[in-house]
């Protein structure tokens, strides 16, 4: 697999991601070691997670996986702190205080001593943001962190994040797909000239992207369950469903899959450094690791993006 730098950092990480967000609740242990094993047994090394998953667990889990199916040194560790959820309510808190010690139970459950890229999961309106960063550069003269970044930020945050920092960050992790390109209107320009890499959470539209839910909702899928169902529904009807069947024609006339079509296209973004694939099952892995991440024609490549404009 590509290994790609982050930015301008010296960081390099595989083009795809693994991310760990059903681990501990829709992806049991025993699938979760096939994902990791045959993730890095194809060259991947991002491995993204972050306290809020599972309120810990998915840390947890793959903390118990790390030494025993892949080596520590053979992964590149990506967790995310400052925001939970609880009852369905969303929590945020990037106090110096609550990122310290959000920290320390990362790096307890995941039973490492570092973590490579350590995110600031959300911007919080009731913390000063110089606080914020300075848990993230105690974190970093700890050596508890190897880079930090932030998730989620806006354009605006972002680069005055960047730009009071007083040290580098290396990555914003944000959302960024076809059905969802909300992000080149301000934030990857920020990115770009403050130096950050992104790193791409929901690259295939929330699964969407697939053509997985084209003409029903597939009975294990996430829009067929009640509680991860909000979580697709925004990307199952409107104009997200013409990007939809552009991908698959495009995916037809290629001999490609959807997926790769998706993948290939985002991959060939300016300021994208990986892809976040959330991969629920190992077959669903399996057709992640088998895209070529070729990219498109232009003439492909400049029609989806006519159709999936957001303007």
């Amino acid at each position: 697999m590509q290994q790609r730098y982050v930015g301008n950092s010296g960081l390099r990480v595989s083009a795809l991601a693994l991310g760990t967000m059903s681990w501990a609740r829709e992806t049991d242990e025993q699938e979760a070691s096939s994902l990791l094993r045959g993730f890095v047994d194809a060259g991947g090394t991002l491995i993204d997670t972050a306290a809020s998953y599972a309120g810990g667990q998915s840390e947890a889990m793959l903390g118990g996986m790390l030494g025993d199916v892949v080596a520590r040194s053979e992964v590149v560790l990506s967790t995310k702190a400052g925001l939970s959820t609880s009852d369905g309510r969303r929590s945020v808190d990037t106090s110096r205080n609550g990122m310290l010690s959000a920290l320390d139970a990362s790096l307890a459950r995941l039973g490492t001593d570092h973590i490579d890229i350590w995110f600031a999961q959300a911007w919080d309106p009731n913390v000063p943001l110089e606080e914020t960063l300075s848990a993230l550069e105690f974190a970093l003269r700890s050596g508890r962190a190897r880079y930090v970044g932030v998730s989620n930020f806006n354009g605006w945050q972002t680069a005055k994040a960047a730009a009071v920092a007083g040290f580098p960050l290396v990555a914003n992790q944000s959302e960024y797909s076809l059905v969802h390109r909300t992000a080149e209107a301000e934030l990857i320009p920020a990115i770009e000239d403050a130096g950050l890499g992104l790193l791409a959470w929901g690259p295939v539209g929330r699964g969407v992207l697939s053509g997985k839910y084209r003409g029903h909702i597939p009975a294990d899928s996430r829009a067929a369950n009640s509680r991860l169902a909000g979580y697709v529904e925004p990307y199952l009807e409107g104009a997200a469903s013409s990007v939809v069947e552009a991908v698959a024609m495009a995916a037809k006339g290629l001999g490609r899959t959807a997926l790769d079509v998706s993948l290939s296209w985002l991959l060939s973004q300016h300021g994208v450094a990986a892809a976040i694939v959330g991969a629920r099952t190992a077959l669903q892995l399996k057709e992640a690791l088998d895209s070529t991440l070729a990219p498109l024609p232009p003439e492909i490549a400049q029609a989806l993006e006519d159709v999936s404009d957001p303007v």
